[in-house]
């Protein structure tokens, strides 16, 4: 089944993801800085939506997802085609990210993947998980996306060392 969204509410979603996302990292280096690339072409085309400047020499890239019912259906949604009407690949296999934010709006939780080492133990195991498309509206175009449905208990299984789960409020953040 495909589900179906407007590029609004994609928008807004993704919004919300980064603010969170920006938030956490600030949390994990406090002094740290992160600057928003998501319109820079420099780092679209490389899937990289923000730079973290660590503050200790160390500047990682950031990819971010932002799922707004997942969590409760307990999985990860891996973009393995953005779009199937251009054949463009998805964000999961071509990102040039060090680190990829998967972040539950619903629940407001933060997820924080290495993602060569997710991407490294996820693509052998490709055929063992469910494909799911979602359709966008962009005016009068409408795209598919295509993922794998990942629960997130075989990636915490599988790479355990590269996830970070935080339950994020505003509390937490100060």
């Amino acid at each position: 089944m495909s589900r179906a969204y407007s590029m609004r509410g994609v928008m807004g979603a993704a919004e919300r993801a980064v603010r969170l996302a920006t938030d956490f990292l600030q949390l994990q280096a406090p002094g740290s800085l992160v600057h928003d690339v998501q319109v820079d072409p420099r780092f679209q085309h490389r899937g990289v939506d923000l730079l973290w400047d660590k503050g200790d020499g160390q500047v990682l890239g950031v990819e971010v997802k932002g799922d707004r019912q997942g969590r409760r259906r307990g999985n990860y949604f891996f973009e393995l085609i953005s779009n199937a009407e251009k054949d463009s690949p998805g964000c999961f296999l071509y990102s040039t990210a060090d680190l990829l934010i998967y972040v539950f709006l619903d629940a407001r939780e933060v997820h924080c993947l290495n993602l060569k080492a997710v991407r490294d133990w996820f693509i052998p195991r490709t055929k063992e998980y469910p494909l799911k498309s979602t359709k966008t509206r962009t005016g009068a175009v409408l795209y598919t996306t295509v993922g794998a449905i990942v629960p997130l208990r075989d990636v915490k299984a599988g790479v355990p060392e590269a996830l970070t789960v935080h339950k994020f409020s505003l509390e937490t953040a100060g």
